[in-house]
C-alpha cells in the first residue's frame, strides 16, 4: 500500500453511459487491501473519519456525548480516549494514503507501545498494568507512571506480518459497484454484461480514475450509506461520460 498521503491509486471503470451507472471497477492488490482494511476500522474511527456530522442515523451524537461528558462521570481507571480515539489493529501505513490521519494520535501510530504500573511501591496492586500514564491505580489510588517493558513480539507485527497485505498480486480484481469483489477474467466480464442485461456495447466507457484521500473517505462514506458505492463517488466528479 501506498506510505504517503499524497501517493493515489488508479482504478478502471467499465460505465454505461446510457444508465449513468458503474458496472464494475478493475482494481489492483492496493485497492482490494484498501476496502478490506476498513472492515478492520473501529466505530469510533469511522465516525471520526467521517465527521460526526457526515453520519448516518444518532452514531456521531452518541460520539458526541461521550465527548462531551466530563470526565467526572467517567470509571477512575477509565480514559474517555477506549472509546473516541481506539486504534485499528493494523499499521497505519496501510491505508494512511487514502484515509486522513485519524485525530491528534496519528504521529503515534509507530510508536512502540508503553505499559505503566503504579508508582506506589508499596501498594498491593503493583500488578495491575496500563499504558496510559494517567490512570488511577484502583488500590492506592496512586497515579499509575512507573514504565515497566514489554517482552515479546509486537502484536502489530503477529496481526500483519511484512506489511504485505490480505490478497495476492498474481490476478487483477473485478469490484462491483456494492463493493462485491471477486477474481477478474473474460468470462466473468462476459457473464456481467448478460447479468446487467447490456444490449449496446458503445454505450459502455473505461475510465480511469484517482483514488485518493477524498476519494477514500468517500468510499467509506458512501459504503455506509449505499448499494451504488462507485456510481455515488466516483460518477459524480465526472463531468462528461
Amino acid at each position: 500500500m501506498a506510505s504517503s498521503a499524497s501517493t493515489k491509486l488508479t482504478v478502471k471503470l467499465l460505465i454505461d453511459s446510457k444508465r449513468e451507472k458503474v458496472l464494475f471497477a478493475e482494481a489492483s492488490k492496493e485497492v482490494i487491501d484498501f476496502l478490506l482494511n476498513l472492515l478492520r476500522l473501529p466505530l469510533s474511527a469511522v465516525i471520526r473519519l467521517l465527521n460526526k456530522d457526515g453520519m448516518v442515523g444518532s452514531l456521531g451524537n452518541l460520539y458526541l456525548s461521550v465527548e462531551n461528558l466530563n470526565d467526572t462521570y467517567m470509571q477512575p481507571d477509565i480514559h474517555k480516549d477506549v472509546l473516541l480515539k481506539p486504534r485499528a489493529p493494523i499499521s497505519s501505513q496501510q491505508f494512511s494514503a487514502l484515509l486522513p490521519a485519524n485525530g491528534d494520535d496519528s504521529d503515534n501510530h509507530n510508536v512502540e507501545a508503553s505499559f505503566y504500573t503504579c508508582s506506589n511501591q508499596h501498594c498491593t496492586g503493583a500488578y495491575n498494568v496500563t499504558c496510559d500514564n494517567k490512570t488511577i491505580c484502583p488500590h492506592c489510588r496512586f497515579v499509575m507512571t512507573s514504565k515497566i517493558t514489554y517482552v515479546g513480539k509486537k502484536v502489530a507485527e503477529d496481526v500483519f506480518p511484512n506489511n504485505s497485505g490480505f490478497v495476492k498480486e498474481v490476478v487483477t480484481y473485478m469490484v462491483m459497484d456494492d463493493l462485491v469483489i471477486q477474481p477478474m477474467s473474460t468470462i466473468s466480464s462476459i457473464t456481467l454484461l448478460n447479468k446487467f442485461n447490456v444490449k449496446e456495447v458503445g454505450a459502455l466507457q473505461e475510465k480511469v480514475v484517482e483514488l485518493g484521500m477524498t476519494q477514500g473517505v468517500d468510499l467509506l462514506k458512501a459504503s455506509l450509506q449505499s448499494k451504488a458505492v462507485l456510481t455515488s463517488v466516483f460518477l459524480k466528479n465526472i463531468s462528461a461520460i
